[in-house]
């Protein structure tokens, strides 16, 4: 049943996928399954170039077993505020840690970033993240150390003077922004080529237009981060039923 666990030849027909080169898409749809559930079955069993369907199945097995002694504390434990399903909440933060590996992000990354994401205050401080994953403090360090280099997450002080880690409306534009720019010394690179390898020769026309490709993609996403960049600062919408108060953040 699509709402149900993956069966060992749902698992078969996922590498027959694979091995077609099908999207995640079609695989799901081939299965009656959410692409989320096909796209997290891949990445946390090796990706796609080395999901094996037997491994996959005894490893979710292996999984089930150790969690059926339910631990004390966890995700699903954690007090919801407005009323969420903590269960849900779970399961979406598995869904989207899943997409953003897919996306090139290391695991304990991944997990931080949706941490930030899915908190209301949209921040957190790095013994609340550690709590919140169960895992040291030094992975939360080396994980934010990378985020704030790529300008997804942002280093603040609060009243008590610790540091919080928070993803805000600028965040997103500001990193699309610094990726255009990460081609630039590439483009550079690709026209010293030109001249090195001397105009008109099959390899420097090959390089001349890797540049002129990503000067164009450059500067599309430049242009429409700047046309979009209000988008990231829309509200809510309110209404007079919405009398009570958010409940705070639980760390």
């Amino acid at each position: 049943m699509p709402g149900g666990r993956l069966t060992q030849q749902e698992r078969q027909q996922i590498a027959l996928g694979l091995a077609d080169s099908l999207p995640y898409a079609e695989i799901a749809r081939r299965l009656d399954r959410p692409t989320s559930t096909i796209t997290r079955e891949v990445m946390r069993n090796g990706g796609p170039t080395a999901y094996r369907a037997d491994l996959a199945h005894r490893a979710t097995e292996r999984r089930a077993h150790r969690r059926r002694p339910a631990p004390s504390r966890g995700a699903g434990s954690v007090p919801q505020p407005h009323g969420r399903d903590a269960e849900a909440v779970a399961e979406y933060e598995e869904t989207l840690t899943t997409v953003l590996m897919a996306s090139g992000l290391t695991k304990m990354t991944a997990r931080v970033l949706t941490c930030l994401f899915t908190t209301d205050a949209g921040s957190l401080t790095a013994s609340q993240l550690a709590q919140r994953l169960q895992v040291s403090p030094a992975s939360i360090s080396k994980a934010i150390a990378f985020l704030e280099s790529q300008s997804l997450v942002r280093r603040e002080r609060d009243e008590r003077r610790r540091d919080r880690y928070v993803v805000d409306d600028e965040l997103f534009y500001q990193a699309t922004i610094a990726g255009a720019r990460s081609n630039d010394q590439l483009v550079e690179t690709a026209r010293q080529g030109v001249a090195i390898l001397g105009p008109h020769t099959p390899a420097a026309t090959r390089l001349e237009n890797i540049a002129r490709f990503l000067d164009f993609i450059s500067e599309s996403i430049t242009r429409a981060a700047e046309q979009a960049r209000e988008v990231l600062h829309t509200k809510p919408e309110t209404t007079s039923n919405d009398t009570a108060q958010p409940s705070p953040d639980h760390g």
